[in-house]
């Protein structure tokens, strides 16, 4: 077998791991077709498929899962020593790569662009999805940094909580129960309530708060985006629990309210997860001391559009 070049493993890793060339290309900075000539030409050097389209998906063959973890493997090995060299020069330097859940979006970026803007020679990636997915990346050691509001149980992590994570019912402005005060969370559970999918950790707090009530609250529609689940708000579809991070806007524009119920707020953590005895680059360990730093600031914006919010329509 002729032995596949750094640059043939580099693209099936990428292929591999979206499933799709075209994801793949677009990460690689590519185009389609040379990216799968390079699949091609590796399949050719190795005398096995390693892909099959199935239908509009695209999977790996058995060779191509052995292929994909080598290759896995080889770039680890290259890009542990690139971490290395980067220490020696003991400069906040070189690629930081941070997954965070998708609530963490309305602050995680603005916190990176300011590190980024102070240590310019930080070449940072920001990966933004679901709970599961940040957990799978997790489990595969494959960035520096995890960003979530709850750190896995039985895991051998280390979670370091460096800001408040506030969360709200919320309704629209002409909801009957604006204005009305201690709600009882048993009242909730008569509410359409719109919420997050099973593997939420904003769901997953709330379910073992209404647990510990005796109280089950029914689910009117579920989606997992929290942009889609204020909208459904806004129209009137129903009621939502949501991190208070994620309302400032429409707080601010009172296209939503917050609702006085019975154990909300419900304060939490967001927290910054990595692997235990993961070795964390100066770029990783300068970032995570500069989030423990510097999120006071949005601490204390929380808590002021938490007195804003309650009770009132956001006119005023």
């Amino acid at each position: 077998m002729i032995p596949p070049t750094f640059q043939q493993m580099r693209l099936f890793e990428a292929v591999a791991r979206h499933g799709s060339i075209t994801r793949a290309a677009e990460e690689v900075h590519l185009t389609q077709p040379s990216v799968s000539m390079q699949v091609k030409t590796l399949e050719d050097k190795i005398g096995l498929p390693l892909t099959e389209q199935i239908g509009k998906t695209l999977h790996l063959t058995r060779a191509g899962e052995q292929v994909a973890a080598a290759s896995r493997d080889v770039l680890a090995r290259l890009g542990d020593m690139q971490v290395a060299l980067e220490d020696m020069k003991r400069e906040v330097a070189g690629p930081l790569s941070v997954a965070v859940v998708s609530t963490a979006k309305y602050f995680l970026p603005q916190l990176l662009g300011e590190f980024k803007r102070r240590h310019p020679k930080v070449e940072p990636r920001l990966q933004i999805t679901n709970r599961a997915t940040v957990l799978g990346r997790l489990g595969d050691n494959a960035d520096d940094l995890y960003i979530m509001g709850q750190p896995p149980q039985g895991e051998p992590v280390i979670a370091d909580p460096f800001l408040e994570n506030v969360i709200v019912f919320v309704a629209r402005p002409d909801h009957p129960l604006v204005g009305a005060k201690n709600i009882p969370l048993a009242r909730m559970a008569q509410e359409n309530v719109i919420r997050r999918e099973p593997g939420s950790g904003t769901r997953q707090a709330v379910e073992k708060l209404c647990q510990a009530a005796n109280v089950e609250l029914a689910t009117h529609m579920e989606f997992d985006d929290s942009d889609a689940i204020k909208q459904g708000v806004i129209s009137g579809l129903g009621v939502a629990y949501l991190s208070l991070h994620a309302l400032r806007l429409e707080l601010a524009a009172g296209e939503v309210v917050v609702l006085d119920v019975e154990g909300f707020p419900l304060r939490r953590g967001w927290y910054a997860v990595h692997r235990e005895g993961k070795r964390l680059t100066n770029a990783a360990q300068s970032f995570l001391d500069f989030l423990q730093q510097e999120s006071g600031l949005y601490r204390s914006g929380t808590d002021a559009n938490m007195t804003f919010a309650v009770g009132e329509t956001g006119t005023g």
